[in-house]
């Protein structure tokens, strides 16, 4: 992809290889036809596999799912499997959807078990997925909210929390929602913010939420890429 697409000219690498990726991920990136990273993606791998928190300002289609995602993907694949050490929120069925799939694109060569869990549909499939265990956990947080209430959900070994497009889920509401879930969730952990823009709600709740976090700011704050 042409970086000046994305009007930064910021310094960034130029290939996934030079991005610390296991030779898995490369090997699904190359057969995604990822050819070079976004400038979101060349900034965010790397303080993502690092482990400290992460406030992003990108606007969407400017590849960021698959920059919280690969290195989500590489922390799971070196850890302990088999209980919910990852965890990404986001507000609408359509985006947990599509999230599921990249991980599971961007997974095909790991042993990383991927659930996902929306509104709108029977909680019974969802249940049997959660209790075949699940590594990463993408979820809406209504749904999330009514799986915890029945205990088909646990987060004692969480230790990554996405919030994913999360000015869009201040415009839907959810943001009540997202605090019960974070009170329930390990204090101690790696938070990820990304949002397209930055509200003052939005910039209240990274402050409660992330410590000392690296910022990123990438491409105009209010448009899609089109």
């Amino acid at each position: 992809r042409d970086p000046g697409r994305y009007g930064e000219g910021e310094d960034f690498l130029t290939t996934f290889t030079e991005l610390g990726l296991m030779p898995e991920l490369l090997r699904a990136v190359r057969d995604a036809k990822y050819d070079t990273p976004t400038p979101v993606q060349a900034q965010a791998i790397p303080l993502v596999l690092c482990g400290g928190d992460v406030l992003a300002c990108a606007q969407t289609g400017t590849g960021k799912t698959a920059g919280f995602l690969l290195p989500l993907l590489q922390r799971l694949a070196r850890e302990e499997r088999g209980r919910v050490r990852a965890l990404v929120l986001t507000p609408t069925r359509e985006l947990a959807t599509q999230i599921g799939e990249c991980a599971r694109t961007y997974g095909k060569y790991l042993q990383v078990r991927t659930a996902v869990v929306f509104g709108g549909v029977s909680l019974g499939a969802q249940v049997e997925q959660l209790c075949r265990g699940a590594d990463l956990l993408v979820a809406t947080p209504g749904r999330l909210l009514d799986h915890m209430k029945r205990g088909t959900v646990a987060f004692s070994a969480l230790n990554v929390l996405v919030l994913d497009e999360a000015d869009r889920m201040l415009d839907m509401g959810f943001l009540p929602d997202v605090r019960r879930i974070l009170r329930a969730l390990p204090a101690v952990r790696q938070t990820l913010l990304f949002s397209a823009t930055m509200p003052q709600e939005i910039e209240r709740l990274a402050r409660e939420t992330l410590r000392a976090p690296v910022v990123i700011d990438v491409g105009r704050r209010a448009t899609p890429v089109a």
